[in-house]
C-alpha cells in the first residue's frame, strides 16, 4: 500500500453579494506538498446562479475561476502570483478575502493520490453536497 501524505484543501465559493453572506459552493482548491501537486476544479451550477437576481453572468464566474485555475497552474498569464511556489500559490488562493469569490477555511488529510481526492471532494462538496 502506497504511503499517505498530508493534504490541504479549500472550498470555492462563488458569493454573489458579498454584504449578505450567501453563497454556494463552485469548486475545490487542494495542495499536497509532498506529492508537488496543486489543482483547482470548478463547476458554477446555472440554476443556483440564476436564484440570486444581482449574480454576475455565468461568463463572467467561470473567467475568475479560470484565472484561479491559472494560479494554481502556475500558468504565465496568471501573472506575478503564478510565479510563487506551489505552497505560496495555495496559501494566496486560500486566503480570506472579502470578494464574489472566496474560499474556506483550510482543511487538512491523509492521501496517496491527491487527484483522486481532489474528485472525491469535488463530487461531495460541489456537485453533490
Amino acid at each position: 500500500m502506497p504511503d499517505k501524505v498530508t493534504f490541504e484543501y479549500a472550498i470555492i465559493r462563488f458569493v454573489p453579494r458579498v454584504e449578505r453572506e450567501e453563497f454556494f459552493n463552485v469548486g475545490v482548491i487542494l495542495f499536497s506538498k509532498r506529492k508537488k501537486f496543486l489543482a483547482v476544479k470548478f463547476h458554477v451550477d446555472h440554476h443556483k446562479l440564476k436564484a440570486f437576481p444581482d449574480a454576475l453572468d455565468l461568463e463572467t464566474v467561470n473567467a475568475y475561476l479560470q484565472a484561479w485555475d491559472s494560479i494554481a497552474k502556475g500558468d504565465s498569464t496568471s501573472g506575478k502570483i503564478g510565479e510563487f511556489e506551489m505552497s505560496d500559490r495555495f496559501r494566496w488562493l486560500a486566503a480570506s478575502r472579502s470578494t464574489v469569490i472566496q474560499s474556506s477555511k483550510t482543511h487538512s488529510g491523509l492521501t496517496d493520490n491527491p487527484e483522486e481526492t481532489l474528485q472525491c471532494i469535488f463530487e461531495q462538496q460541489v456537485l453533490h453536497p
